[in-house]
């Protein structure tokens, strides 16, 4: 008998070999990162939806370990959304996150992961502790939607498709991104129009304090990717407050305020998931008296919009994409139906379906 369990244990070691893979991965950084795939466990450090949607929810059987806080509490919307759809999420153990410094390399090793999978802003947040991890025999493997590029967008799907064995999926929502985003700036460059000056601004703070805006990434990147001309460009490089005098001074012809879930107490933009849009927009109209905003051309225009901030760096901000290019670009893209497809999206490649308020116009 224990010949014959011997036996049959090595003939499923040897099965189990020989359906494992090891493959190559170049992250976005460039890194050649050897794994075996489909990964059988992974610690996800951001991108939940973006993982999920790419690799199905079967791939959430094989995460061991996720950066809570960039779900939970970065959109606490979208995880009770999540978890009162599937509770055992709420099971997977917290590893910590980097950007808070609470981020315990002790438990990634605990959890002995086949791969650990960073964002590009996290892995250089981990510093010396990338060494521990790889000295440790565990890859760690970098994915980047914050960059809001192209590039990146489309390398960092396909690599999720590669972890999950969903290339095939990947390939295909690549390539719905990569059509939206060409025909975008195909439309813009074939009309050879003047670009709108554009500001965009994280609300969190309400009118009385100016937030963060954008340089180049994240809804910086995708103003000029949707053709605009980003006012804060030339003061900030990448995220970060800009003096409300040179706002002014700019006179932006366009105006999105991003907001989130949280801040329902104050006069914060809000926007997403379970929000009202006339909740919505009597905060947005909240940030057209700040001093000096009544004589700005957007204000007088009614060219002012609230924007999801959770719609961004992620392969579901196609749809803001489309949002921002039709207020840049109304009469070009005035066919186009963003909060709608970005719904769409959800029904397509997700288990669950928000509801809420994702993009709205002050005049709507």
């Amino acid at each position: 008998m224990k010949t014959f369990a011997l036996a049959a244990l090595s003939a499923a070691l040897i099965s189990g070999a020989a359906q494992a893979e090891m493959t190559t991965i170049k992250d976005v950084l460039g890194r050649s990162v050897d794994i075996d795939v489909p990964a059988q466990r992974v610690v996800l450090g951001f991108y939940a939806e973006d993982y999920m949607a790419i690799g199905t929810e079967q791939a959430f059987d094989n995460v061991v370990g996720i950066s809570r806080d960039t779900w939970e509490a970065w959109r606490p919307a979208s995880w009770k959304l999540y978890t009162d759809y599937r509770p055992s999420l709420k099971d997977i153990p917290d590893v910590g996150e980097i950007e808070s410094q609470t981020f315990s390399v002790e438990k990634v090793l605990s959890l002995n992961p086949d791969v650990v999978l960073l964002a590009d802003w996290q892995y250089k947040g981990l510093g010396m502790d990338v060494d521990t991890l790889e000295d440790a025999g565990i890859p760690i493997v970098v994915v980047d939607y914050n960059a809001q590029t192209l590039e990146r967008h489309l390398q960092s799907t396909h690599i999720i498709g590669e972890l999950t064995g969903q290339e095939a999926r990947a390939d295909k929502i690549a390539d719905e991104y990569e059509t939206l985003v060409t025909n975008i700036h195909t439309k813009i460059a074939d009309a050879g129009l003047k670009k709108p000056r554009t500001y965009i601004e994280f609300g969190n703070q309400g009118p009385s304090e100016y937030s963060f805006t954008y340089g180049k990434n994240m809804w910086g990147a995708m103003v000029s990717s949707a053709g605009g001309d980003n006012i804060a460009a030339p003061f900030v490089e990448w995220w970060g407050p800009i003096n409300p005098e040179q706002v002014i001074a700019s006179n932006p012809e366009v105006i999105f305020i991003a907001g989130t879930e949280s801040g329902k107490k104050s006069d914060a933009m809000v926007m997403g998931q379970g929000i009202d849009r006339k909740v919505a927009l009597q905060r947005l109209a909240g940030f057209t008296k700040r001093p000096g905003w009544e004589d700005l051309s957007a204000v007088k225009s009614q060219r002012v919009y609230g924007i999801y901030q959770g719609a961004s760096r992620t392969i579901l901000d196609g749809s803001m994409l489309q949002f921002i290019a039709k207020a840049q670009y109304p009469e070009l893209f005035a066919d186009l139906t963003p909060e709608q497809n970005y719904l769409d999206f959800y029904q397509r490649y997700l288990p669950v379906t928000p509801s809420g308020t994702f993009a709205v116009s002050l005049t709507k």
